[in-house]
């Protein structure tokens, strides 16, 4: 799965030397997610609804 048309973006957590992050692109559909320090590496995608069980998870353990 290529994917080089989506908007891909960093969490405005991540540190400024851009270490240990993860990028996100939003579709209508999906949430592609992919390693920043290696953006060749294939992406994977989650729906919509999952990707917000899995924010609201990890906003509750902060």
């Amino acid at each position: 799965m290529s994917t080089p048309e989506l908007d891909w973006f960093k969490s405005s957590y991540s540190s400024a030397q851009g270490d240990s992050c993860i990028e996100v692109a939003i579709t209508e559909r999906a949430v592609h997610v992919r390693d920043s320090k290696n953006v060749a590496r294939r992406p994977f995608a989650v729906g919509r609804e999952g990707w917000a069980h899995f924010v609201s998870f990890v906003a509750a353990r902060d």
